[in-house]
């Protein structure tokens, strides 16, 4: 398959915030003239998983200030909530504080904002649909997508969402159970719980924080036991913001107990200085890749290993309203947080009798009603999540990461194949590069990723104007920043829709 059509194709698989973020940023800053196609099945592109969510519970977990397309610009999302009126629809979004917490789904309508001009003009362009196959045509890609389209493609970006969760082994008998919920980010996921049932959660981060709010929400007033090895749950975040403490770049750590030993130093020093471990856990997190890329890979899997579940409750921390949710469960007497694991599970019809264990100790059996399972991605399920990601993975141009944090790539982001080959047209954007990347999960940092991949991706579609004499690379009328007349107008006629 010969390039003779003039216009290369960039075909990103997955239009969430890491693919819409790309396919924004390369169509802003280089006027590469390509094609941009983005697959994605919702109607809508930016939301992806996370802000598409529409319950009024589930809010992002980080003030609005901080939230933003713009790595150079930290305040766009707040002045879209501002400008359009969110506060008048949401009394409940800002905090005592004075800072703004908004429904995630105002985020994923401000990305659809900021699209908008690029869709519109033709410089950006939506295929709803998911892709099945992805394939070597030539020198050039092949995607197939559930309507049997064919597009070949000169770069393919994978930016697809996270792989659901993983049912823990007692539990895979019982996955076709009614009074199981195996997935609870899935759409009208609790639609049919009881307000009075009886729940074991499994699972003690975000996601089970946002389940408790959306049960509150629904009128439950059954008890709720929330269970994870260690009885770890997600923080809040301080009613006044502190400056990052802590250096870990201008001596890195080469091991994981070093890293380790540092941050407890540290979280010391700040303690005496009246600062809360909130600064220190946002230093690592600001200087969270430079830490990574000098941990050997042997390191870097210890630290995922042993350090995540820590990490993560310090780390991604729920929002306000709902961390005020949960402490008015927990004062009631409805929530119990409880270091434990499913030791066996005796189904039957109205629920399940389950034995829980701690620390190797068993407990009595206890009736619970129904199951909900939040224990986040499966993030070493990735390569069989997708049939696409199967044939890649099956023909050698995908590995998993070796941490079990995602899909392998180089320092570029550049896919890494089954002969240890890094492949210019093949590249990662987002959480999956984060075993490579390290702090990937974070939307600041997704966002300034989205950005550094974009410029590699111009980088290869100028080396292709250069080698493919055949190839023109100029722009073509309704391609770059240059053809959209007027953004800023357009973009005040959007409205949030939440």
């Amino acid at each position: 398959m010969s390039r003779d059509r003039g216009v290369p194709v960039v075909a990103v698989i997955g239009g969430g915030f890491s693919g819409a973020a790309f396919a924004l940023h390369l169509v802003r800053r280089h006027q590469t003239g390509a094609q941009i196609l983005v697959f994605e099945p919702r109607a809508q592109l930016g939301a992806g998983l996370a802000y598409s969510a529409e319950d009024p519970s589930h809010r992002i977990n980080v003030p609005a200030a901080r939230m933003s397309l713009y790595p150079d610009d930290p305040e766009s999302f707040q002045r879209f909530v501002d400008s359009h009126g969110v506060r008048h629809t949401d009394p409940s979004i800002l905090t005592p504080g004075g800072q703004a917490y908004p429904q995630r789904s105002v985020f994923g309508a401000y990305v659809q904002a900021e699209l908008a001009p690029y869709l519109e003009k033709g410089a950006i362009s939506h295929r709803q649909s998911r892709v099945r196959s992805v394939s070597r045509s030539g020198d050039r890609w092949l995607v197939v997508d559930e309507t049997g389209s064919q597009t070949p493609a000169d770069l393919v970006v994978i930016a697809t969402t996270h792989p659901s969760p993983q049912l823990p082994s007692v539990l895979r008998a019982h996955a076709t159970h009614p009074r199981l919920i195996a997935d609870a980010t899935v759409s009208e996921a609790l639609a049919n719980v009881g307000a009075d049932e009886s729940i074991l959660i499994v699972g003690n981060g975000l996601t089970s924080a946002d389940v408790i709010a959306m049960l509150s929400r629904q009128g439950h007033r059954g008890n709720i036991m929330a269970i994870s090895r260690r009885g770890l749950r997600s923080r809040g975040h301080l009613a006044v913001a502190q400056e990052p403490f802590g250096d870990f770049l201008s001596h890195p750590a080469k091991r994981a107990s070093e890293l380790l030993r540092r941050i407890r130093q540290t979280l010391r020093s700040a303690e005496t200085q009246g600062l809360s471990w909130h600064s220190v856990i946002d230093a690592v997190r600001s200087q969270g890749s430079g830490i990574w890329q000098a941990l050997p890979m042997e390191e870097r899997r210890r630290v995922a290993r042993l350090a995540r579940p820590f990490w993560d409750v310090h780390r991604f921390r729920i929002a306000p309203q709902v961390e005020q949710v949960i402490e008015e469960n927990l004062k009631e007497g409805r929530l119990e947080v409880a270091a434990a694991f499913l030791k066996s599970i005796d189904a039957k019809d109205q629920g399940f009798d389950v034995v829980l264990a701690s620390k190797g100790r068993e407990q009595s059996p206890r009736h619970f009603d129904r199951i909900i399972v939040t224990t986040g991605p499966a993030h070493d399920g990735i390569l069989a999540s997708q049939p696409f990601l199967q044939t890649l993975q099956a023909a050698g141009h995908l590995n998993n990461c070796p941490t079990g944090l995602g899909i392998a790539c180089d320092a570029t982001s550049r896919a890494v194949d089954s002969t240890g080959k890094a492949d210019p047209s093949l590249l990662i954007a987002g959480p999956l590069a984060r075993g490579t990347f390290g702090e990937l999960m974070g939307l600041p940092q997704v966002t300034e990723h989205a950005v550094f991949v974009a410029d590699e991706a111009a980088a290869e579609l100028r080396r292709l104007q250069a080698t493919v004499p055949d190839c023109s690379l100029h722009p073509h009328p309704s391609s770059g920043p240059a053809a959209i007349a007027n953004p800023t107008i357009q973009l005040e006629r959007q409205r949030v829709r939440s």
